[in-house]
């Protein structure tokens, strides 16, 4: 009898484990289709929008999953432009953060997609403000706070399809760096995460943007700079025929800025320059068209720079988020500056920081 007893406890000692790690093995399959269903399930219940994922992949060792295939449109979308198309999406805990007691996480996406059509979202602004939030349904796929965040080869336009032609402004290969989102490491500085991109535009310009931020806030403080450099005007034709019904047949445009935003004030400007600017309306006859030449000719001896052979100008910024207003007078007075005073310069000028928007929040109480 007690034979039989000891091999029974034998057996129970080696039951047990092996069932344990049966059981491992099977949740480990069964992971990554229940995460897929979390996932599918969160954009199904999310107002407005339907989207799907094609694929999940888990990596236990790393404390990561990957979305393959996520897409997300309205519901009531007339087209079939996914509104977001995000190929792969990485998503992992950043262990550095680890030793400055925080749990957070990190996120690669690769080649995403973001294609504002927009007769798609014409009726947003009246919606219900629950469908419109789109954003909640990405930061639910993600369990953690989300400390740094990396676009790879990443898409952005906006689509115009009644236009003729379709109106298609966009930035291609959008490189963007986004570190510090949680303040996980705490420094001294008012700003303390750090954000860099570049892009190509539309007509070859190369975008930059750079600057500071503190996103634990509803309305994120900041202090960027961006520039918009050597992109070609004519590019534009398809966005400037629809609105002003003008073409640009040479040129290049130049936009330099910078914004900064503190207690929901913000304050800065942008600075458009367009040089070697040649201006048709294909629209006119031959008779007013010669008229409009005259027009565009009398108007660029006007505010053109004979120096540099540029019409710019500087766009003063500054009010409350909600309604942000440009200055009309210092507009028109910095169009004639350039071009008879002295030209703006191509560059950013670094003359608008943080302690300029708290200021103006201050005034503003």
């Amino acid at each position: 009898m007690k034979r039989k007893e000891k091999r029974g406890i034998r057996k129970k000692r080696y039951v047990l484990p092996l069932l344990g790690i049966t059981l491992l093995i099977v949740l480990r399959l069964m992971l990554p289709f229940m995460v897929k269903n979390y996932v599918n399930g969160v954009l199904a219940e999310l107002p407005g929008y339907h989207g799907h994922v094609a694929d999940i992949d888990i990596s236990l060792l790393r404390g990561a999953y990957v979305i393959h295939g996520l897409y997300l449109n309205k519901v009531d979308a007339g087209s079939e432009v996914p509104f977001l198309d995000l190929e792969k999406t990485d998503i992992s805990i950043e262990w550095k953060a680890l030793f400055n007691g925080k749990v957070v996480s990190e996120i690669v996406m690769t080649r995403p997609r973001f294609i504002y059509v927009f007769e798609d979202h014409q009726n947003d602004s009246a919606a219900d403000p629950d469908i419109a939030d789109w954003t909640k349904a990405l930061t639910d796929l993600v369990p953690i706070a989300i400390n740094n965040l990396s676009i790879t080869d990443g898409k952005a336009a906006f689509v115009q399809l009644n236009a003729d032609p379709n109106i298609d402004l966009h930035l291609n290969k959008i490189e963007l760096r986004a570190t510090n989102l949680r303040n996980v490491v705490r420094t001294e500085e008012e700003l303390p995460s750090q954000i860099r991109a570049t892009a190509v535009s539309i007509g070859q310009g190369r975008f930059n943007l750079e600057g500071k931020m503190d996103l634990v806030r509803q309305v994120p403080d900041m202090d960027v700079s961006f520039s918009l450099e050597e992109a070609s005007a004519t590019a534009l034709n398809d966005f400037t025929r629809h609105y002003a019904g003008i073409d640009f047949v040479g040129g290049r445009l130049n936009v330099f800025g910078e914004m900064a935003i503190a207690n929901d004030y913000l304050t800065g400007y942008i600075k458009p320059l367009l040089q070697d600017l040649k201006l048709v309306d294909p629209e006119q006859d031959r008779f007013l068209n010669i008229l409009w030449e005259g027009f565009v000719g009398f108007f660029k001896f006007i505010v053109k720079n004979k120096g540099n052979n540029t019409v710019a100008t500087k766009v003063p910024l500054k009010g409350d988020v909600s309604q942000v207003e440009s200055e009309v007078w210092p507009t028109i007075w910095n169009l004639f500056k350039n071009g008879w005073i002295k030209a703006f310069r191509g560059v950013v000028d670094n003359d608008i920081d943080y302690k300029d928007a708290k200021e103006g929040a201050r005034d503003g109480e």
